[in-house]
């Protein structure tokens, strides 16, 4: 029971876990999202990205490279004191154990403690300073130092055995002396002479103010190179802001213009660069507006002078038309060379009468006030009546004019009228350019749409539609 209540509660656990996960991460696809939308968007915000970047690298490595110098600095000089410190204390040694000529006299011991005491005692000396005395051959006599610590930690072999073979040495460790947590230390060791056996002297100098001094100069070059880092991100940003917000103002004053509204520029200030962009906008601004109304008052005139010459001509055409419908009526009593000119001059009459329909037509789609006409329509006769008047076209021009039409009324919503001249002129066009190949006119429909193609097989096109 137990076992399955803590796999329970560990599932649950793991699912929390999961969700947790899960949210995090969606926040960051978020934030993710986010920057790069701003970078896609906004040049201010890529100019101080950049300079951000391009600033932190040669700042971060400048301020790594100053501390670490720094603290290189400060080590030196502390080593530069010790080893001054060192060959003093060798010196004053070497006098303390001249007295003792043999390996077994009593009181080296007390000669070697007198003497680190001594020695550490200095004044030159810094808090922490411990110094202790190597003994090789001496019997009970390992390691005499300064202070009640074990000193051995520190005195590695490589240290030792080059300072045994005669020659100073010194080397940089972290021990725990004191029980009060690791501390750095700079170990300087040097050989004394003496006539009773091997003796080494040794400095242990506690490196904790050159770290401290370090560690605080470190991060003031970190904090003033991030001060130095925000600043030249603030400075880039106003001079980004300057830059941009001319071309901010330049683009929405492009799109009141592209919307309609000719009358606005730019406000110019001073004589600088982009002083000179607000004005060639401007200037841009000008000639468009003129040319557009230019273009307006042209092309009310053409609509004015198609609507006149549309009107002007219905008369005439209506007298002609009456003229002809009497000729074409009485074609049978003519010549038959004059009764085909009557046949002639009725269908042109039909061409140029469509033709000036559709010319009133285009007037009206000009001025805006043409209005559809639907209504219920039987879309296959439409579509026949159009094909068999183009057949005698098709015959001359070489080109078999087919329609594949449905045997079932097609009824659909459109302008008859409209539909016609559109399909007429898609007709005639594929009759044209068929270059002697066949032209299909296809019709097919279902219960909400329907459509009317025209298949030609020549150089200009392949099918056109009308849906």
């Amino acid at each position: 029971m137990v076992t399955s209540v803590r796999s329970a509660y560990a599932a649950r656990a793991a699912s929390a876990a999961r969700a947790g996960w899960r949210r995090v991460g969606r926040r960051l696809g978020g934030a993710t999202a986010a920057v790069r939308m701003a970078w896609r968007r906004s040049l201010q915000f890529r100019m101080v990205s950049i300079t951000l970047l391009a600033a932190s690298v040669p700042i971060g490595a400048f301020g790594f490279l100053v501390a670490e110098r720094s603290a290189a600095i400060l080590v030196e000089g502390t080593r530069s004191d010790v080893e001054a410190q060192v060959k003093t204390g060798v010196s004053y040694a070497g006098q303390q154990l001249s007295v003792h000529g043999q390996p077994g006299d009593h009181g080296i011991r007390g000669t070697l403690n007198s003497t680190v005491i001594n020695l550490a005692g200095r004044p030159e000396q810094g808090s922490g300073v411990v110094v202790a005395f190597t003994a090789r051959g001496l019997r009970g006599i390992d390691v005499v130092a300064s202070a009640p610590v074990d000193v051995r930690p520190l005195l590695t072999e490589e240290l030792s055995g080059t300072v045994a073979g005669g020659y100073p040495a010194s080397q940089i460790r972290t021990g725990d002396l004191n029980g009060t947590g690791p501390v750095k230390y700079l170990v300087y060791g040097a050989p004394v002479p003496a006539r009773f056996g091997q003796v080494e002297l040794y400095y242990l100098v506690p490196l904790t103010t050159a770290d401290a001094v370090a560690t605080q100069l470190q991060t003031t070059v970190l904090l003033t190179g991030a001060a130095l880092v925000v600043l030249l991100a603030v400075l880039a940003s106003l001079v980004t802001r300057l830059v941009v917000r001319p071309v901010r103002v330049a683009a929405r004053t492009a799109q009141r213009l592209s919307a309609g509204l000719l009358d606005q520029r730019m406000v110019v200030q001073g004589e600088d660069d982009l002083a000179l962009l607000a004005a060639s906008f401007n200037q841009m601004a000008g000639n468009l507006q003129r040319q557009i109304s230019r273009l307006e008052e042209m092309s009310r005139l053409q609509r004015r002078f198609t609507s006149d010459v549309s009107h002007e001509l219905r008369t005439p055409l209506t007298t002609i038309r009456m003229a002809a419908d009497l000729i074409y009526a009485e074609r049978e009593t003519f010549d038959p060379a004059v009764g085909r000119s009557a046949e002639l001059l009725h269908a042109e009459l039909d061409r140029f009468e469509s033709l000036l329909t559709d010319l009133l037509e285009i007037s009206r789609f000009d001025a805006g006030f043409a209005m559809l006409d639907a209504e219920p329509t039987d879309l296959p006769p439409l579509v026949r009546r159009v094909v068999d008047s183009y057949g005698s076209l098709a015959l001359r021009a070489g080109v078999e004019l087919l329609a594949r039409l449905p045997d079932e009324p097609v009824i659909a919503e459109v302008d008859p009228r409209r539909v016609e001249r559109v399909l007429r002129n898609l007709v005639g066009n594929a009759v044209e350019h068929a270059e002697g190949r066949p032209v299909e006119v296809l019709l097919r429909a279902d219960e909400s749409a329907v459509a009317i193609a025209v298949r030609d097989r020549g150089l200009v096109g392949p099918q056109q539609h009308l849906d």
